[in-house]
């Protein structure tokens, strides 16, 4: 018999009276039946056949052959998805909705609220901003939102067209804008923590190299030429630090951040890859909130 093939009920049991022979369901006891599952040979009436590609199989081998199906992930453990560049897309329109209202729309007063602002009591009698405390924390996340000169924010989208697609192919939606995130946030934590007692600070930049690092990383993990990616890396840097006006604590914060994270993303060993991905995040969020209160304990007077 072929391992597929029907099988005869292994567990007979007669019928009413005990004459006619047949078994009866394993899960139905009061119907009879002469059909086995052809996996375990456990009796199935109609009710609990499912068809196979062979014969008929029982509800609880389904089940078990469906936990033992391996779920199809991406490079670094992600969920697949059919547009490898929603968040992307969603990320880039978020952007330029925030930058049409804030420079055109609400212009001044929405850049004022978003804006990444911290002055110590030694300009206002008072800390201002960040240095406030928690209830002034969100400029932290906002702040990567915000731009108000057109040639900021498109170099800012152009650089995340250019790198976000890839990424996010490889480490999946979720992981791609977790990334992304505390990119961004690392790097504001950072100029806050470095110049928190007088400084206004705007852009997504910190999170663009937090993208730049990560791209360097995955071009190490597969084994690609960095040549390219260490090319724009550098050429972005030394913008960083030759055009006066550049947020540079940003800059290195948000790299800083998105290579550590990239790393404990696309390193993580396939047996325990979530725990240790999530143990990675968890650290660069750590990391990202001891620089807040270390800056607010620095500079809120």
């Amino acid at each position: 018999m072929l391992p597929d093939e029907p099988r005869q009920p292994t567990d007979r049991a007669p019928g009413p009276g005990g004459a006619s022979g047949l078994s009866r369901c394993y899960r139905h006891p009061e119907q009879e039946t002469g059909i086995g599952c052809s996996r375990c040979g456990r009796p199935i009436c109609p009710q609990c056949m499912v068809n196979a590609s062979v014969g008929f199989h029982c509800p609880e081998c389904v089940s078990e052959g469906g936990r033992q199906v391996r779920r199809a992930t991406t490079r670094f453990g992600g969920q697949p998805a059919g547009d490898g560049a929603l968040v992307t897309k969603v990320l880039i329109g978020v952007n330029l909705a925030v930058f049409v209202l804030a420079a055109y729309v609400l212009k001044p007063w929405l850049a004022d609220d978003l804006m990444l602002v911290s002055f110590d009591p030694r300009y206002t009698g008072f800390p201002y901003g960040v240095a406030e405390g928690p209830e002034q924390w969100y400029r932290l996340l906002t702040a990567v939102f915000l731009h108000t000169a057109p040639w900021h924010i498109a170099t800012n989208m152009l650089m995340l067209w250019v790198m976000g697609p890839a990424l996010e192919s490889a480490l999946g939606r979720l992981r791609f804008l977790t990334l992304y995130l505390l990119s961004g946030l690392a790097g504001s934590a950072f100029a806050f923590l470095l110049d928190g007692d007088g400084m206004k600070s705007l852009g997504a930049s910190g999170a663009i190299f937090g993208l730049l690092g990560a791209t360097l990383v995955m071009y190490r993990k597969v084994r690609a030429p960095l040549g390219p990616v260490a090319a724009l890396l550098v050429f972005n840097l030394i913008v960083t630090f030759s055009v006066p006006g550049i947020d540079w604590r940003a800059h290195l914060g948000g790299l800083v951040a998105g290579t550590l994270t990239a790393a404990g993303l696309m390193y993580a060993p396939r047996a325990n890859r979530a725990a240790v991905q999530g143990l990675t995040v968890a650290g660069v969020a750590g990391l990202v909130l001891l620089m807040v209160l270390v800056g607010t304990a620095s500079y809120g007077g």
